[in-house]
């Protein structure tokens, strides 16, 4: 790994990887017939923030990955059932 001598830190946006699991999230609610505003209300995470996740406009955190596990009662492993490629940078 090399080291960055500029101060200033990369954001890290795996494009790819938050689709597959915008995409994820989205079929999971769907099979549970849960709507956004639902799992807004269930999560305690705003309406629009659910909107940019499911869009692929923002990188959730962790935190917010665990909240939607809980208020969707599934294993956290089933939100990241998906095959991740490789990175195409390789």
């Amino acid at each position: 790994m090399e080291k960055n001598d500029n101060k200033t830190r990369k954001l890290i946006f795996d494009e790819e990887g938050l689709k597959l699991l915008a995409k994820r999230l989205k079929e999971i609610r769907l099979e549970k017939g849960i709507s956004q505003e639902e799992l807004a209300y269930r999560s305690e995470i705003t309406l629009s923030q659910i909107a940019r996740i499911e869009t692929v406009r923002t990188n959730p955190t962790v935190s917010t990955i665990f909240k939607f596990a809980r208020a969707l009662e599934v294993p956290l492993k089933d939100l990241f059932n998906f095959e991740l490629p490789p990175d195409s940078k390789e």
